[in-house]
């Protein structure tokens, strides 16, 4: 039995936060005036998926808009799915959010003529302009200056380079006959987490734990996230009793740049929404076969029918052909892509853009009401790794930031009215029965595996027999890397792994359960979508009534 250690008394316990993104960092910096907060970041602290982000955040702002308006967009896009309420909520406190970044100082793009002297512009599915933004780099403003703004600040320590393992509950504290079923029992009292630079894993006592981690779009061979999605906290939620819902909707961004030395540049759908074309390798034109809307079709549409043309023709990616546009326009309103590009041999405004379809958002995650608490007391989640209703089936362009900071500080606001007064003492991480690892290229090969059968089977189209072929195989990945982390000290990659494959399994064990086409999920032996229909929610049987947890 690990030794217990005593969580400190002499100061208040901090607040760890896992993960460094926008959820995260807008948690740490409304919980920092009153409550030590730890950040883990897993790798670099700016290599979180808000950074990546390039389109914008909503803001209902403008005289043209309305609150209901936005609601029925999001409805709209969700197909059926979304929940009113939280959509509404989320909504009616956009133009706040947005308010909030302007007085930490992001430098939205300006316009002297726009609500708050900003130029707000239009994305697929919105009725309006509705979204401010930073040229093509939104996600990278914004988090610059939050992350500068963390870093200053005296009630926040950051660790680089540091990943939770797993949530610590009562299953890990000692189940003495005096404080077996105490009242706080059934509650997250920190996490363990390791130290990558030196392989130590550090027992952290918390006030209260928030996943802040992301998505799992490293679970597909095709992504436009970065090396951090593999679903750690959802993952961690799901072993730790949480529900989880909604994992069959995946979207996936119809453009991601196909090079062999950059797998996860995002293509903006703006660039679609100014004019790109997506046409074959003998420059034919395919969008309007498939949709009136053409390019301007919503991203799951075009994804499908970008994933039909390839294996259709046999070929690894379409092209997006934005030369009719010009130089100085491409240079001007889209900066990034056209630099990146460019440094890559690829003249934009001369050449069409190699782009194939990539995992690039997840609707569902850990269930989370308004306020990011879970199912587990102690335990919240904020972002891209919850599922609270507002992303339906298809997640409406740019809603996701402004989920972040809205739902950040109600997370927070709870957790300083909800703090613990007592700390149970907790039991040291064992590893009494492991060795260093002796053969890590079984975590290469399964990581390539599992990438590879999610990409083929559980992919944008999907069928019945592909799906169960796919949970067979995933079962027999999983009993490899259990029985190799039971056996060998933890790391980075095989951490990641094991999340994977959680996740991995929460996804198509969701899609098989919805028995028809709806957003994101399409089933070639379901192709219909029904009149009514409901969340897809995941929940483990208690074994016995005092033993909630798995």
């Amino acid at each position: 039995m690990p030794q217990a250690q005593d969580a400190q008394r002499s100061a208040p316990l901090p607040v760890v936060i896992i993960g460094a993104g926008l959820a995260g960092l807008t948690v740490a910096l409304h919980l920092a005036e009153t409550q030590p907060v730890i950040v883990l970041a897993k790798r670099q602290l700016e290599e979180a998926a808000t950074a990546w982000a390039q389109g914008g955040i909503v803001g209902v702002l403008g005289s043209d808009d309305s609150i209901e308006s936005h609601v029925r967009d999001t409805q709209e896009a969700g197909a059926g799915l979304v929940d009113e309420r939280t959509a509404e909520f989320i909504a009616r406190h956009s133009a706040e959010a947005v308010e909030w970044l302007v007085a930490r100082g992001v430098p939205f793009s300006p316009d002297p003529e726009g609500p708050l002297g900003l130029h707000l512009t239009r994305e697929g599915g919105h009725a309006v302009r509705r979204i401010a933004h930073a040229a093509d780099a939104t996600g990278k403003a914004i988090h610059d200056v939050l992350l500068d703004e963390v870093k200053r600040h005296p009630n926040i320590s950051l660790r680089e380079k540091w990943m939770a393992i797993d949530l610590i509950t009562h299953r890990h504290l000692k189940r003495s006959a005096q404080d077996a079923f105490t009242p706080d029992a059934g509650r997250c009292h920190g996490v363990y987490a390791l130290d990558i630079a030196n392989g130590k894993v550090e027992t952290l006592h918390a006030a209260a734990v928030v996943l802040a981690s992301g998505g799992v779009g490293k679970v597909y061979r095709y992504t436009s996230n970065p090396d951090t999605s593999t679903g750690d906290g959802i993952a961690m939620a799901w072993r730790a009793g949480c529900r989880v819902a909604n994992m069959e909707f995946i979207q996936f961004h119809p453009t991601c740049l196909y090079h062999p030395q950059e797998r996860s540049f995002l293509i903006t759908e703006a660039l679609r929404g100014e004019g790109g074309i997506l046409r074959l390798p003998d420059g034919t034109r395919f969008m309007p076969a498939h949709d009136e809307r053409g390019e301007l079709a919503p991203r799951d549409i075009v994804a499908r029918a970008i994933d039909f043309e390839m294996k259709k023709h046999g070929l690894d990616h379409v092209w997006l052909d934005a030369t009719h546009l010009g130089e100085a326009f491409l240079r001007e309103h889209f900066p990034t892509i056209f630099a990146r590009c460019l440094s890559l041999g690829i003249d934009i405004s001369q050449q069409p853009i190699p782009v194939v379809p990539a995992a690039h958002y997840t609707c569902g995650g850990v269930v989370t009401d308004l306020h990011g608490r879970t199912d587990l007391p102690g335990l919240y989640a904020v972002g891209e790794t919850t599922y609270t209703g507002l992303h339906g089936a298809n997640r409406l362009a740019s809603n996701s930031l402004l989920e972040c900071v809205v739902l950040g500080r109600t997370c927070a606001d709870d957790i300083q009215a909800n703090l613990p007064e007592t700390a149970p003492k907790l039991p040291g991480w064992d590893e009494s029965q492991v060795t260093d690892a002796d053969e890590e290229v079984v975590i290469a090969h399964n990581w390539d595996e599992l990438r590879l059968l999610m990409w083929n089977y559980v992919g944008i189209v999907r069928t019945t027999r592909r799906l169960e072929r796919a949970l067979h195989r995933i079962k027999l990945l999983r009993q490899e890397i259990d029985e190799y982390y039971a056996a060998f000290r933890v790391s980075r990659d095989l951490l990641e792994l094991r999340n994977l494959v959680d996740c991995a399994e929460l996804i198509v064990r969701s899609a098989l359960s919805r028995q028809e086409s709806r957003g994101l999920h399409f089933s070639r032996d379901y192709p219909r979508t029904l009149p009514v229909s409901f969340p897809t929610i995941l929940s483990k049987k208690p074994k016995r009534k005092d033993a909630w947890l798995p």
